[in-house]
């Protein structure tokens, strides 16, 4: 396979058709070697717009929603990242490679060291990964300049807003299937936010995410 010619008609035909046209950030997409990242069961299918199986129930997202997720974030050197849900690694990478560091949480342990082997190979430092639950926030290298959930939330909890620098991006995607929106959250600094939708979509779950109050009879 040439996956060369593959990864450019991934930019070129899936992600610079879905409104990523910061040329930054598409150079970045044909640089960053994203068959690197996945199951090698799955290698040949690394630029298919498809949401690749990670195992223990995750995905990698789809090339256009991690497209999507940094040009939406307009990160700066100077900023701190939190990641909820590390997954393969590779939206971690792209994180890293336009902020100061990144905080990527994942649930799931050999997930984790997998990323971290990954990131590692590639040279990538500005990176803690730690494992554990953050479904309900992670604050302790808080504030942060921007955040991203990986995975959907039927109701955004209020400690990830909190957890915001003022000027702070917040990615989510929030609601229940088969109906979610992916918006961006700006933390104001008069301490509202400024939320825009961005696209609908859906995406598994994030897991032991907050659940809303449901009636019951």
């Amino acid at each position: 396979m040439d996956f060369e010619q593959a990864r450019f008609h991934m930019v070129e035909q899936q992600i610079r058709t879905w409104n990523v046209l910061n040329q930054r950030i598409l150079d970045m997409l044909m640089d960053m070697r994203r068959e690197d990242y996945v199951p090698f069961a799955y290698r040949n299918q690394a630029f298919v717009d498809m949401e690749i199986p990670l195992g223990h129930g995750e995905v990698m997202l789809t090339p256009k929603m991690e497209a999507r997720i940094i040009q939406e974030l307009t990160l700066e050197k100077t900023d701190k990242v939190l990641e909820i849900g590390t997954g393969s690694g590779y939206l971690t990478a792209l994180l890293a490679a336009e902020a100061h560091h990144v905080y990527s949480v994942e649930i799931n342990p050999q997930l984790k060291a997998s990323a971290g082997e990954k990131l590692h190979a590639h040279g990538i430092h500005n990176v803690t990964l730690e494992e554990g639950d953050a479904a309900q926030g992670w604050g302790k290298h808080g504030p942060y300049d921007a955040i991203v959930l990986t995975g959907s939330v039927p109701v955004l909890p209020d400690c990830f807003f909190e957890s915001l620098n003022k000027g702070g991006r917040l990615f989510a995607v929030i609601g229940d299937a088969p109906v979610m929106e992916a918006k961006i959250i700006t933390r104001l600094n008069d301490g509202a936010c400024r939320t825009v939708n961005l696209f609908e979509t859906c995406t598994p779950p994030l897991k032991n995410a907050q659940q809303p109050k449901r009636f019951r009879f």
